[in-house]
């Protein structure tokens, strides 16, 4: 399959949505950009299109995708119940980097869902994929446009590197702004849960729903479980090369990360450090990739996956990543840390 790269600007915008939105009525797929993660786009309401997206990225079947809506009154045709407090949210959130769940209607293939009764719906903040959506007037399924499991891609070049070749079309709009996928809360529970972590957090959410609970998967995951939003249960955000995560205190995240490398001399070794310590590494066999400082978890997220993209791109035998604090933005940091290290942590006290 031939795949179209393009770079979208000023003069060809209104061209690449009207190119990408005819591929999607007949059923192609579609690579988008949004603020959070750039997706793999397709018709939401074709089963067969859906199919495809599942069989270009390897995913399982059973792992639901989360359709992208640009209006209010595309959400109300996909959705049954939905609950007074999602208008709140809708308020306060969307275009935005949060996902809901509801009660799904009928117009819902299983393929979307893996045959849960249950939709995930987002509104993306990012003009080209709002106007996408208008045009195509159908809501896109869109997971992350990678290969399954491995990190999400935050620019179009990451997208060619996984989909050249099994996608119809990669749609580049720069880097994104967020750097992790949408925070997931499911609406259709008594108590509504959030099912993954993001840039809208759980103390932001709670400030509108005092009952609101955090899924135990979101610490750690689970075979037994019937996901209902991506990223509950498989391997997630992994590198070529084994990862570890070190936490703790900063001083003994340091500490034990050196003696980590004492003891590997012979490998060649990467090392994902805050800003705070860069300077704190030796750089005989050692590549010191910069996140951000530790007092901006924002853009520790947002250089998070292109920093683990750029040691798979180099070639290194082993990663050792730093740990951080799970509350606000760093409960989502963290989850995303965890899933690419398979769970692989040095402990260490905090301090």
């Amino acid at each position: 399959m031939h795949t179209e790269y393009i770079e979208i600007n000023e003069i060809n915008f209104d061209e690449t949505v009207n190119k990408a939105s005819e591929l999607i009525r007949e059923g192609k797929l579609v690579v988008f950009p949004t603020e959070t993660v750039y997706g793999l786009g397709a018709d939401g309401l074709n089963g067969q299109a859906v199919r495809n997206v599942y069989a270009a990225k390897g995913r399982p079947l059973d792992n639901p995708v989360i359709l992208h809506v640009s209006s209010i009154e595309m959400l109300d045709r996909l959705v049954v119940d939905r609950p007074e407090i999602s208008d709140l949210l809708i308020e306060k959130f969307w275009p935005g980097p949060l996902t809901m769940i509801f009660k799904k209607s009928n117009i819902i293939p299983k393929e979307i869902t893996a045959g849960l009764d249950t939709v995930a719906v987002r509104m993306p903040n990012r003009k080209f994929t709002l106007s996408l959506i208008k045009a195509s007037d159908t809501p896109l399924a869109g997971p992350s446009a990678n290969t399954s499991g491995k990190s999400s891609p935050t620019s179009g070049e990451h997208c060619r590197h996984d989909l050249d070749g099994k996608v119809d079309m990669i749609v580049s709009d720069g880097d994104t702004e967020v750097g992790l996928e949408s925070t997931v809360i499911d609406l259709s529970v008594k108590n509504p849960m959030i099912l993954r972590p993001g840039a809208v957090t759980f103390e932001m959410l709670r400030a509108y729903i005092p009952n609101l609970e955090i899924d135990s998967t979101i610490l750690e995951s689970s075979s037994d479980l019937i996901p209902k939003s991506p990223g509950q249960k498989y391997k997630h955000y992994a590198p070529d090369a084994e990862a570890l995560l070190f936490t703790g205190g900063n001083e003994e995240i340091v500490r034990n990360m050196k003696e980590y490398i004492a003891k590997n001399r012979t490998k060649k070794i990467g090392v994902l450090s805050t800003t705070e310590n860069v300077s704190e590494f030796d750089r005989e066999n050692v590549l010191v990739l910069d996140m951000g400082s530790r007092d901006n978890l924002n853009e520790v997220a947002h250089r998070l996956f292109g920093s683990l993209r750029e040691f798979d791109r180099i070639g290194v035998d082993l990663i050792l990543c730093e740990g951080f604090e799970e509350n606000e933005m760093g409960l989502a940091v963290m989850n995303r840390l965890k899933k690419a290290c398979s769970n692989k942590i040095i402990k260490g006290e905090n301090k």
